[in-house]
């Protein structure tokens, strides 16, 4: 039944593109996530020195995804690639707890950009299956998410290894 709903939809609408970003400290999951949802699979990955731009097929929505390195020196860079943006995808490692404070303030500034400013907000609690991560309402806090109230957003958790909340978060 869904399957029909689909086509339905899909051919009354055509299907619809939409650009993403894929941002979040360095080691939280980003590209890992990227190649899951596009390839289904886990890929061997390195840290990302610049940006991968990947096209997800999801449904009758094709995604520009643009995965952008997490790493302190290639942060700045992450406006250039703002313009046109539809949504954010922010990955967080919930197991780094070291670091969540880090990836807080770096979360509010992507907000605060006027460019980003219609964009909604997918948070993924990634690595879950690792021992002492986090669950999705300790990062919730450790984000300070209840503070955003001009745009909408939603928090899964994730693990990019097993494929666990991805697509649920898709879905959202």
């Amino acid at each position: 039944m869904g399957i029909l709903f689909t086509k339905m939809f899909s051919s009354l609408f055509g299907d619809k593109e939409a650009r993403i970003l894929v941002l979040g400290l360095d080691n939280a999951g980003k590209t890992t996530i990227l190649y899951r949802l596009q390839m289904g699979e886990v890929v061997s990955t390195i840290p990302t020195i610049g940006f991968n731009v990947e096209t997800v097929q999801y449904n009758n929505i094709k995604f520009q995804v643009w995965d952008l390195g997490g790493q302190t020196s290639i942060r700045p860079y992450w406006r250039c690639y703002f313009p046109n943006t539809q949504a954010i995808i922010y990955v967080i490692d919930s197991s780094d707890t070291d670091r969540l404070v880090i990836a807080k303030d770096e979360f509010h500034a992507i907000l605060e950009e006027e460019e980003l400013r219609g964009a909604v907000v997918l948070i993924f609690a990634n690595k879950q299956d690792l021992p002492g991560a986090l669950d999705d309402a300790a990062v919730t806090e450790a984000l300070e998410l209840h503070k955003i109230k001009n745009r909408q957003w939603a928090i899964f958790k994730a693990s990019a290894i097993k494929g666990e909340g991805l697509f649920e978060g898709l879905d959202w």
